[in-house]
């Protein structure tokens, strides 16, 4: 038996190495006599942005540039530092910051169920790792919220004159931790494998010398302030290390977690952050939420981050003839069973294959089960847009089964399903990251109870 992975949108060499060997790891654990090949078309059959974003509004070429150089994203939010900027360019401006934009969006009903409003909190982190801290910062504790009590009246847990407040002394620890730490030490080798180390520097530097910590650190006259200052900190680095990895981040919930609790340990936190405080940020920063002034600040930044992957898509679309046959000369260059795993947009070009070839009665030989990760093939078909189906049309003859992942959290991921109804071929099975889009869209690879539900797809599938 062999199994295939078709990776998906937005990678390329480097990154589909790192994801490559993850899956391949944990396929020939529980498939020891099983070979495990890829299917690498990222430099191939990928995007790229010819004349260097310059179609873009808010972009702008770098100096010096030819016509093909990526343009420079302007400032994330109006008044942030533009790109390069460091040291003394960087602003620390006077809290509050009312109309700072935050990239995410509250539902209130996401605070009724904790799965998701654990999950909305962190992509508000993401998307602004200051933001808890600037919560602290304006209005302190109260119980574990914030003081109940204006400052200067006399009772607002400010230390009193020549007192240097607990707070003082997290951000001193903050300041001193090492921006690499040691690979024998749990912290490092977690970073490591969450794909976190290379912004995990950067976020911390970031986060120790901001205006918002040094304001909360103030407001943490006591200690009980001084320990949930700390789990905050520790938050604020994690999810700013996560935003610079973004989809790159192969980082679960608990994973996550672990992360932030060592470093809050080191911070002299205990990492018990109160429950009720997660509302009261989430609730405070959907006040700010703006929709239009945000896509006007974030345009320029958004679209250097979704190319290649949204090109990707759509290059596809257009011109997706020719990577279906890289992939069909791919999967019939070994002859026998083959089970093919794809995700994302890999997904997408298997669908497509599969279903064309069906629909020819020529079935790609040996593709005995499909595995989709994550695909948006089953929104696309709904659609009407998917290249292999009319719409609404049924799956072929001689298509293979088909599982279908998927994780409620992951934007880009779709039911299959209810879009075929009645197709015995076709399951789908949901895993739960714990982790914010875009995080959670490359989580699954981590996730035992993929490669659980795999192992009893090739079961039922009879496949030796």
């Amino acid at each position: 038996m062999r199994f295939l992975f078709v990776h998906g949108t937005g990678v390329r060499r480097e990154r589909h190495d790192t994801l490559f060997t993850l899956v391949r790891e944990r396929l020939t654990a529980r498939f020891p006599g099983a070979a495990v090949d890829s299917c690498y078309w990222g430099d191939r059959f990928g995007a790229t942005l010819g004349a260097g974003g310059r179609s873009v509004p808010g972009l702008r070429p770098r100096p010096g540039t030819g016509p093909d150089a990526l343009a420079v994203p302007d400032a994330p939010y109006p008044g942030a530092p533009g790109p390069g900027a460091q040291g003394a360019d960087l602003p620390h401006p006077d809290l509050p910051h009312p109309d700072l934009p935050h990239p995410g969006i509250l539902l209130p009903d996401l605070l009724t169920d904790p799965v998701d409003a654990e999950t909305a909190e962190w992509a508000l982190l993401v998307a602004d790792p200051l933001c808890e801290l600037r919560v602290l910062a304006e209005t302190g504790w109260e119980t574990g919220l914030g003081w109940d009590t204006e400052p200067g009246d006399g009772d607002d847990g400010f230390a009193m004159p020549g007192v240097q407040p607990a707070g003082a002394r997290v951000l001193a620890l903050l300041d001193g931790l090492p921006a690499r730490p040691g690979d024998g030490d749990e912290l490092g080798l977690l970073l490591r494998d969450t794909g976190l180390t290379d912004g995990y520097p950067a976020a911390l530097e970031t986060t120790a010398r901001s205006a918002e910590a040094r304001r909360a650190g103030e407001r943490a006259a006591e200690e009980p302030q001084a320990r949930e200052l700390a789990t905050a900190l520790a938050r604020a680095v994690i999810a700013a290390a996560l935003a610079a990895a973004g989809a790159e981040a192969y980082c679960t919930g608990a994973e996550r977690d672990r992360v932030v609790e060592l470093l809050t340990n080191r911070l002299g936190g205990d990492a018990r952050v109160p429950g009720a405080r997660a509302a009261a940020v989430l609730g405070r920063l959907a006040l700010r939420v703006t929709t239009q002034p945000l896509l006007n600040a974030w345009r320029g930044s958004l679209t250097v981050g979704a190319t290649p992957a949204l090109g990707d898509v759509l290059r596809y679309q257009a011109r997706g003839r020719d990577l279906r046959a890289f992939l069909h000369a791919e999967i019939a260059a070994v002859p026998g069973p083959v089970v093919l795993i794809g995700h994302s947009l890999g997904g997408i070009a298997l669908v497509d294959l599969l279903a064309l070839a069906a629909a020819r009665g020529e079935p790609v030989p040996g593709a005995e089960l499909l595995v989709t990760v994550g695909s948006q093939a089953p929104f696309l078909h709904e659609l009407g847009a998917l290249t292999a189906l009319a719409p609404g049309a049924k799956l072929p003859y001689g298509f293979p089964r088909w599982l279908n992942v998927y994780d409620r959290q992951d934007v880009l991921s779709y039911l299959a399903g209810p879009v075929f109804p009645g197709d015995t071929r076709v399951t789908d099975h949901e895993i739960t990251s714990r982790q914010p889009f875009p995080a959670c869209h490359s989580a699954y690879w981590k996730q035992d109870s993929l490669y659980e539900r795999i192992e009893q797809a090739v079961a039922e599938a009879e496949i030796g």
